[in-house]
């Protein structure tokens, strides 16, 4: 998708962001009125990537969307991806996302947008002050009972939320990629949020089909990117200094690991290697060679070497950027089915 958050960041920061939010049809909510849930309508701040995977999303699961961004062409690039992610959910027994008869809006004018809004679903740019602003101004606007979810991938809520009014009302809602097949969200609030509003975010995601998990507390990078970014520093290691490929790697990787964690993580996996005795004699066999091979896992940077290697492995993976995608989304398909992990309803 050409449209990147980077673009939306600039179009932001020169205008009150009161002028730049969408407001949706209000007889467009007839396929929500007969939705399993209560839930109506989504507001969707932010159209690039995940916004637009959300927005497929909830409209699958019958809610009126609204998509908020001020990007010239926004309109074109959602319906473009609709139209991509659309034989993904029809997969799993969702409807057309891409039909013209979904109700899905575009209107820049962000008390409107947020006026009737039960869930806003913020996808901003990872820019601490133009998230502050975003939500100060969705803030006004909104229902005192809407549900203030952010995407964010590392900013905490608290230091989003430092300039509101109620700051215990948002909340961390951080998917994985892509938002419309991958169940994960890890919701992430601060420490004197409120109960119900992290119980209210969890009964709509689940609503939604996801499998939210809440964080007992805030940390940089919440859970899954952190584990990511462990287990990349060391692919990146290891790749930088020719002990495999990228491809070998990840081969590695889908062949073995992947496969395992796939089906139980890595406490259950190491519970398991324990025979009989489980997690305890998992770790007093193996713990100590472990300990030692933690003592010998490599530090990476993206140094100009690094990052030229890299780039010309990454050329050898079979394909565009596109296509891979469309792949990688077949195959996780065919894994949620697998998994009995498809979503309810389909």
């Amino acid at each position: 998708m050409a449209h990147t958050l980077t673009a939306f960041a600039d179009a932001v920061v020169p205008a009150p962001w009161q002028e730049f939010c969408v407001h949706p049809n209000p007889e467009a909510t007839a396929m929500a009125q007969n939705a399993e849930h209560h839930y109506q309508k989504a507001t969707v701040i932010g159209g690039g990537v995940i916004g637009a995977s959300w927005t497929a999303l909830f409209l699958a699961r019958g809610l009126a969307v609204t998509v908020c961004d001020p990007a010239p062409g926004i309109e074109q690039r959602i319906r473009a991806e609709l139209a991509a992610i659309a034989p993904n959910l029809e997969q799993l027994g969702l409807p057309d996302v891409s039909s013209s008869s979904m109700p899905l809006h575009f209107d820049p004018q962000i008390a409107t947008a947020v006026a009737g809004a039960d869930i806003v679903q913020e996808n901003g740019p990872e820019r601490l002050e133009i998230k502050q602003q975003m939500w100060q101004a969705v803030e006004s606007g909104a229902p005192a009972d809407a549900i203030f979810a952010s995407s964010s991938s590392s900013i905490p809520a608290s230091a989003m939320a430092s300039g509101m009014k109620d700051p215990g009302r948002l909340i961390i809602g951080h998917p994985f990629n892509p938002p419309h097949l991958v169940p994960l969200v890890e919701i992430v609030a601060a420490s004197d949020t409120p109960a119900d509003v992290i119980d209210r975010a969890v009964a709509f995601y689940r609503a939604m089909g996801k499998r939210p998990q809440v964080l007992a507390k805030e940390i940089p990078g919440f859970v899954a990117n952190r584990l990511q970014a462990a287990l990349f520093r060391e692919a990146v290691y290891l790749v930088a200094q020719g002990v495999v490929s990228e491809q070998q790697l990840d081969d590695v990787v889908t062949s073995s690991i992947g496969m395992r964690w796939a089906v139980g993580g890595p406490f259950q996996s190491f519970h398991l290697g324990g025979g009989p005795g489980g997690l305890p004699d998992f770790i007093r066999h193996l713990g100590p060679a472990l300990e030692a091979l933690w003592k010998t896992l490599g530090t990476a940077t993206f140094d100009g070497a690094t990052v030229a290697m890299l780039t010309t492995q990454s050329a050898n993976f079979g394909g565009s950027v596109d296509e891979l995608a469309a792949r990688r989304d077949d195959a996780e398909l065919r894994l949620l089915r697998a998994l009995d992990e498809v979503p309810a309803g389909a």
